[in-house]
């Protein structure tokens, strides 16, 4: 049977991706072109959601997936969507990174009429046919209450962010950890800099932080490289066994660090990178099927801590 005919229900990380029934096609009739745009592939995980999408399409010979890196550029972005118009894609499935919006890329892909998955980032301005990705409030707060509970509701906690200030999966990320401490005993210590969502930047404010905070209890980064980066800030000023460490996002090496005997690596929120991209390209896959697919898909994204860490650990995993 076709990839369009019927397709059954998928049970994909947690998310089933509901079964539809059309009429059936031949896998020879159609080529299928998936435009796999990407604001960068700076860092491990935008890497992994593309390399996801490219793996659930390797399982049919007849789906192609176009992949473009705009290596942070919009208007290289507007330009990848132009050129795979031009090559006539069926669906486009969009990871917009750290931006806020694309209208013109937007815009050119509704003119063709082409449906449009986005992943990950949902991108103001614009129609869109589906989103798939986290809520990153959510994840927040998820860890917040961990914070809170392991500090018994008093103490210090750092707060690390990526940047820039318009960028609002962070600031939902951090700003639903801080609202867990409203009516506690715990004070929020936040960077004054950006530690845009490195390692290198996470231990350059971490080192900022402890020069100012000898008595700091916990840290909170925006995602899991910079909190990797503070780690070991925390460590080369030996406040290793005094600060425990938490993040979002759910990295391979993260989780291989939540598990390691004796390490101050608490908790992170999922986000997995892996998880959206595959989501995202059967949603595209349902689209082109002739399903009605639901606007906005939130994934499910447990807290991750010692005590589960190996159920989300892939060593396999690009992310």
């Amino acid at each position: 049977m076709g990839v369009f005919g019927k397709l059954k229900t998928t049970v994909l990380a947690g998310m089933a991706v509901a079964a539809l029934a059309v009429a059936p096609v031949s896998a020879q009739d159609k080529e299928i072109k998936i435009g796999m745009v990407n604001l960068s592939l700076c860092c491990a995980y935008f890497v992994g959601m593309d390399a996801a999408v490219k793996a659930e399409a390797d399982h049919f010979s007849n789906v192609k997936v176009l992949s473009t890196d705009a290596k942070g550029d919009v208007a290289k972005l507007t330009s990848d969507v132009e050129d795979l118009l031009n090559q006539n894609v069926n669906v486009f499935i969009i990871s917009g990174a750290w931006i806020e919006a694309a209208p013109a890329a937007i815009e050119a892909i509704n003119q063709a009429g082409t449906p449009i998955v986005m992943v990950d980032r949902l991108l103001k301005g614009g129609d869109f046919t589906s989103w798939v990705g986290p809520d990153n409030r959510a994840i927040g707060e998820g860890i917040g209450d961990y914070i809170v509970k392991r500090l018994d509701g008093k103490g210090k906690v750092a707060i690390i962010r990526g940047g820039p200030a318009d960028n609002t999966i962070g600031s939902n990320r951090s700003g639903g950890v801080q609202s867990k401490f409203e009516g506690t005993g715990i004070q929020a210590v936040v960077a004054p800099g950006w530690g845009e969502w490195s390692a290198d930047g996470g231990f350059t404010q971490m080192e900022d932080l402890l020069s100012k905070n000898d008595d700091l209890n916990a840290v909170f980064c925006e995602n899991d490289s910079m909190c990797l980066g503070a780690q070991k800030a925390i460590a080369d000023a030996g406040k290793a066994e005094q600060i425990f460490i938490t993040s979002v996002d759910g990295e391979m090496g993260t989780l291989k660090e939540i598990m390691r005997e004796g390490s101050n690596y608490a908790a992170t929120g999922r986000n997995s990178s892996d998880q959206i991209g595959r989501a995202g390209f059967h949603r595209a896959m349902a689209i082109l099927a002739g399903g009605t697919a639901e606007k906005e898909t939130v994934l499910p994204s447990p807290i991750i801590t010692k005590d589960n860490a190996v159920k989300f650990y892939d060593e396999d995993s690009k992310f």
